[in-house]
């Protein structure tokens, strides 16, 4: 039964790139003899959200952001590696996070 309902999803909703985006960080994470030095982030579904208060994601919550950004990110950033973010790559993941809660028509008015 599972098979039948991924062949009848449409594949937008399997995801495509248009609910990604790309941050390039200041600061890479080190992880192991690895370095991750580009995180794509993508738009959170209501089941990611749940727990988590929309209000304390639009003031930028430390905590909140700790929990949802794992749960977003490719490669999944541990809440220990959000922890060690430099302050601006942690607004730079913060600030694609409220784009994506934001409608693209009130878009316009959050940058002027």
């Amino acid at each position: 039964m599972t098979d039948k309902a991924a062949q009848t999803t449409p594949a937008a909703t399997l995801g495509d790139n248009n609910d990604r985006q790309t941050v390039t960080l200041d600061e890479p994470i080190i992880r192991g003899s690895h370095s991750i030095d580009e995180i794509q982030i993508r738009t959170p579904k209501a089941g990611e959200l749940r727990g988590l208060s929309l209000s304390n994601l639009l003031q930028l919550d430390v905590d909140t952001l700790k929990v949802l950004l794992p749960r977003i990110t490719a490669p999944a950033i541990t809440e220990l590696e959000v922890d060690n973010l430099a302050p601006a790559d942690l607004v730079q993941l913060s600030t694609k996070v409220i784009s994506f809660l934001v409608p693209a028509e009130k878009q316009e008015s959050l940058i002027a």
